[in-house]
């Protein structure tokens, strides 16, 4: 019997693509960066390091100075390299925005008497700080970041930990997010439910539940 829906949180709940794409190019543009490509290259060079820091290879600081140092072609140190970032960042923070099925598929989960739990790779502090901002603090029973757990999705050790932590069992539990590898293939392969988010009608070919909006969504 299902008792908890995992939510993933960026492209699930909240909309950060465009955000770092706008971000991007704005923030190249300071450095003498421009053209049509800059949003594509960054987020190459961010799929690149992230990766590495949900992996445990990086910092979450470190990644950061990896894809600014990559990006712009820099040799700084890491208190330039944060500068430079910070820079990026407010920007990236500013665009944020809640997707308007994200609430309402939360509400009617927990209306039906299941708990709504947030569950990301994010660093903690900074998936707080959306989850505070959109007021989501009060519509989930609680969040989880993989930065706190052995290893991060698509690990089965991920899930299995935060499992352990809600004290259900596998098939007690509904993984709903964006990404195909991470929250997809990673939840089928310990044991859970899995539901992809396909905005954009990515995936179609793949043989794994699939809805195009968070009101599509059924347990």
């Amino acid at each position: 019997m299902l008792k908890v829906v995992l939510f993933d949180l960026d492209g699930t709940l909240v909309e950060q693509e465009h955000a770092a794409a706008q971000a991007a190019v704005e923030w190249a543009a300071a450095y003498g960066v421009t053209g049509p490509e800059v949003a594509a290259r960054w987020a190459a060079v961010s799929q690149l390091h992230y990766p590495r820091y949900q992996r445990r290879e990086l910092t979450f600081a470190e990644q950061r100075r990896a894809r600014v140092r990559e990006f712009l072609g820099l040799h700084a140190d890491d208190a330039e390299l944060d500068a430079i970032f910070g820079e990026y960042l407010w920007r990236y923070e500013a665009g944020w925005r809640l997707f308007d099925d994200a609430v309402p598929a939360v509400r009617r989960v927990r209306a039906a008497g299941l708990q709504a739990v947030i569950f990301t790779n994010g660093n903690s502090a900074h998936q707080q700080q959306k989850i505070d901002r959109f007021g989501l603090t009060a519509e989930v029973d609680r969040f989880i970041s993989a930065e706190d757990l052995p290893a991060g999705k698509p690990d089965p050790r991920a899930f299995q930990q935060a499992l352990s932590l809600l004290d259900i069992e596998p098939d007690q539990a509904l993984m709903v997010g964006d990404s195909l590898t991470n929250d997809v293939h990673g939840a089928l392969a310990a044991g859970l439910g899995a539901v992809l988010l396909a905005r954009s009608g990515q995936h179609a070919d793949v043989g794994v539940r699939r809805i195009a909006s968070l009101d599509e969504l059924v347990w």
